[in-house]
């Protein structure tokens, strides 16, 4: 993402913490609200532009949470680990299916910078033209920038969710400056928010994205320690290609052994895969014994 960047130690225990001011205070006006949301935003700002945090990582990760956050607003019974199967073991010519294709959006949305062009690839069923649109709103500020274009998504299409909540959370995150989108409202927000309109609206996206920014930056902390320890262990690798391997698993969610293509075969990437687990620094996330996925 693109921020004021600096260079830091590569030291989870560094990064800042929420100020408890911001999760314990109880808003009781319209005012508290967005300054609480503001002040939240502020922190988030801060902790995902520092240079030792996985971004790659952290958004796929939260492209995840917010695909299963309108896989349930739908109505639908999938859950996180059938959608990382869902796009895993996509062959070429497969549908992924309706949760499978809420979850591939959200991968491609948060996979390059903010631009019509590249939200064209994610949300292939809109036009350029309309998304261009729809993220040259009038300006204002950030959230309201962002509730102004979730309610005029789901105006034009009711029942597309995931677009109109992927195109809210480019529009924010073109607001506050950041170059790729990062999912807040897909994880704050209810089903039943999404009726909302108007101030009640705004409201409701103060509230939400106030908390999905404490719950992204605790993510931010979590995954940061991970991929220390991870790196950490890198250099006791000595698989040809585990370089490029470690990177894979640093940018990923999750990983099949057969996605390492920089070792020497699909037997090569299972043992590696089995040693980072060995090492701590991996997990297994499926309980099978076939077909497995892997993350840190």
């Amino acid at each position: 993402m693109a921020y004021a960047r600096a260079t830091f130690i590569d030291d989870p225990d560094t990064l800042p913490r929420m100020p408890p001011w911001v999760t314990s205070a109880r808003p009781e006006t319209h005012e508290d609200m967005a300054f609480l949301s503001g002040a939240a935003l502020a922190h988030l700002h801060l902790v995902v532009g520092r240079d030792d945090v996985p971004q790659a990582l952290l958004r796929e990760s939260l492209a995840l949470r917010a695909a299963e956050a309108c896989v349930v607003h739908s109505g639908r019974p999938e859950r996180a680990a059938d959608l990382r199967d869902a796009l895993a073991f996509l062959q070429p010519g497969d549908s992924p299916g309706p949760a499978g294709e809420s979850y591939l959006s959200w991968r491609r949305a948060v996979e390059r910078p903010v631009a019509a062009k590249a939200l064209n690839r994610a949300l292939p069923t809109l036009e350029p033209e309309q998304i261009a649109t729809w993220l040259e709103v009038v300006k204002a500020a950030p959230v309201t920038q962002a509730a102004t274009v979730l309610e005029a998504v789901l105006g034009d299409r009711p029942r597309d969710l995931t677009s109109a909540l992927i195109l809210a959370d480019a529009t924010l995150a073109q607001a506050l400056g950041w170059s790729h989108v990062l999912p807040l409202l897909a994880l704050g927000l209810k089903r039943g928010d999404l009726r909302k309109t108007g101030e009640e609206l705004r409201l409701i996206c103060h509230q939400a994205i106030g908390t999905a920014a404490v719950e992204t930056t605790h993510q931010a902390i979590d995954l940061t320690r991970r991929a220390a320890r991870l790196k950490e262990a890198a250099p006791k690798l000595r698989a040809r290609g585990s370089d490029k391997a470690v990177a894979d698993f640093l940018a990923r969610d999750a990983i099949a052994p057969t996605a390492l293509t920089s070792l020497r075969s699909d037997r090569a990437a299972r043992r590696f895969c089995d040693r980072l687990v060995a090492l701590g620094v991996a997990r297994e996330l499926t309980g099978r014994d076939t077909f497995r996925l892997y993350g840190v």
